[in-house]
C-alpha cells in the first residue's frame, strides 16, 4: 500500500458572509473529509493556512476545529497545519505540545529555528518530508530601514520570502536529500486566479512571488491563500483552494482537494471534488425577470442557497429600489436567502448604482476594507496603494504587541 496524503487548505472556520454563518457548511465539509480519508487510505492530511477566519476565533470556531480533531484520531491520520495571514500564530500554537502527542504537528508563526519547520514521516517503510512553512509576516523576512520608498519594500519583500525558501531547500538537501520533499506555503503567488474573499497579504499581492522560489528541489508545493483550485506554473505546485464557496466570486468555483500518492521518489498527483452544500447565485436582469426567477427557483442542496441580485431597469425610479429594499428584508424561503442587490439605472440623473446589502453593518468588513472605502470617496487622493501599505504596517504592529493579527 502506497503512502497517501491530502492537501486542503483556507478552512476559514467561523467565517460568515453578511451575517450568513458558515459552521454548517464546515460541519457537512468535515464529515465529507472524514470519510474521504477513510475511503482512501490517506495516512497524511496537509491544511496549508487560514484556518480561521479571524485571528481571535470565537469559542464556537475552537470547539468546531477541535471537534474535527477529535473525530480524525481513529483514522490513524498524521496532521500537519500551518498558519496563514487570517490565523494569529499565538492561537495555532498555543496547544501545539499537547498536540504532537497525538501526532498533530501545527506552525503558527515562522519558529526561531528553521528545523522546527520539518517533519519526516516514515509508513510501511515509505519515507517523506514536509517543511510546513506558514504565512510569513514582514518582521519574519526583512528588517524595516529608514526612508524606504514604496517600490522598496515590495522588493524587499519579494527578496525575503525568496531567501526564506531558499534557506528552507539548502536545510533539506543537508539533511534529508533523497527523500521525497513537500514544502508548505501560505502566500500570493504571481498568475494565480484571484477572488474578492481573500484579505490581501503583502501590499495587495503586489509583492506576489514568482514560482520559481520555491526552486526545482521539492517534489510538491502545498498552496494555500488563494481560494480557486489550481496549478501555478507547474503541474507540482498547486493551490488546493478553499472547501466551500465564500464569495459570490467564487460560485462558479468547483472545489476540491488534492491527493498525492508517493510513487518511488515522486509523487502521482490527482484531485477529488468537494460536493457543494448550498449554492451561491447571482440573478441578473429587470426587477420583473428577476422577480420571475425567484418565484420559479427550486433547490436540492442541503443548505439554504444564497442569492445576490443585479437589478438593471432604464429609468430612476423610486419604488423600484423600496420592491429591492423588500425583496432584502424578506424571510429565507424555498430554500434560498437573498443576501445582497444592486440596481442600477440606465438613465440615472445622479451618481450611479444603489446597492444595498441584507443586514449589512460595519462588522461586515475588514479594518482594511473600511480604509480602502474611505479612500474610494476622496478621488483627490495619489499614491493610495502607499497609504494603504502604512494602514497594513500599523495594524501589524497593533497586532505584534496585542497579540490580535
Amino acid at each position: 500500500m502506497r503512502l497517501k496524503i491530502l492537501h486542503t487548505a483556507d478552512w476559514h472556520i467561523g467565517k460568515q458572509l453578511l451575517k450568513v454563518d458558515f459552521s454548517d457548511d464546515m460541519d457537512l465539509f468535515f464529515e465529507w473529509l472524514i470519510n474521504t480519508i477513510q475511503e482512501n487510505n490517506i495516512n497524511v492530511l496537509l491544511m496549508s493556512g487560514d484556518l480561521f477566519d479571524q485571528a481571535n476565533p470565537s469559542q464556537a470556531a475552537m470547539k468546531q476545529y477541535y471537534s474535527f480533531l477529535k473525530q480524525l484520531l481513529p483514522l490513524k491520520c498524521k496532521v500537519i497545519l500551518t498558519g496563514g495571514n487570517h490565523d494569529s500564530p499565538h492561537v495555532i500554537n498555543a496547544p501545539k505540545e499537547l498536540l504532537e502527542i497525538l501526532e498533530i504537528k501545527v506552525v503558527g508563526g515562522v519558529p526561531n529555528d528553521i528545523s522546527e519547520l520539518f517533519v519526516e514521516i516514515e509508513i510501511d517503510n515509505q519515507k517523506v518530508v514536509v517543511a510546513a512553512i506558514p504565512f510569513l509576516r514582514d518582521k519574519d523576512i526583512r528588517n524595516a530601514l529608514p526612508g524606504e520608498s514604496y517600490e522598496d519594500k515590495i522588493e524587499l519583500i519579494r527578496c525575503g520570502i525568496a531567501n526564506y525558501f531558499a534557506k528552507v531547500n539548502e536545510y533539506y538537501s543537508i539533511n534529508y536529500k533523497g527523500i521525497p520533499f513537500i514544502v508548505m506555503a501560505h502566500l500570493y503567488a504571481q498568475g494565480a486566479i484571484v477572488s474578492e474573499s481573500e484579505r490581501e497579504i503583502q501590499i495587495g499581492n503586489q509583492a506576489g512571488v514568482e514560482a520559481k522560489i520555491f526552486g526545482d528541489t521539492p517534489n510538491y508545493v502545498a498552496l494555500g491563500h488563494i481560494h480557486k483550485p489550481q496549478i501555478v506554473g507547474l503541474d507540482h505546485i498547486r493551490y488546493s483552494g478553499s472547501p466551500i464557496q465564500l464569495s459570490f466570486s467564487e460560485k462558479d468555483d468547483q472545489k476540491e482537494v488534492v491527493i498525492l500518492e508517493l510513487q518511488g521518489d515522486n509523487f502521482e498527483i490527482s484531485s477529488i471534488k468537494i460536493p457543494k452544500f448550498r449554492k451561491l447565485i447571482r440573478m441578473e436582469g429587470t426587477l420583473a425577470e428577476v422577480k420571475y426567477s425567484l418565484e420559479s427557483y427550486n433547490t436540492e442542496s442541503p443548505l439554504t442557497d444564497l442569492i445576490e441580485l443585479l437589478i438593471e431597469e432604464e429609468n430612476e425610479n423610486i419604488e423600484h429600489i423600496r420592491m429591492l429594499e423588500e425583496l432584502l428584508t424578506a424571510e429565507a424561503q424555498k430554500g434560498f436567502q437573498i443576501l445582497k442587490g444592486r440596481i442600477n439605472f440606465k438613465n440615472k440623473l445622479v451618481g450611479t448604482s444603489v446597492l444595498l446589502n441584507a443586514g449589512e453593518d460595519i462588522g461586515d468588513f475588514s479594518p482594511v476594507q473600511l480604509f480602502e472605502k474611505r479612500l474610494e470617496q476622496d478621488d483627490s487622493l495619489e499614491n493610495t496603494e502607499e497609504l494603504i501599505f502604512a494602514f497594513k504596517e500599523i495594524l501589524e504592529k497593533i497586532g505584534d504587541s496585542t497579540s490580535i493579527e
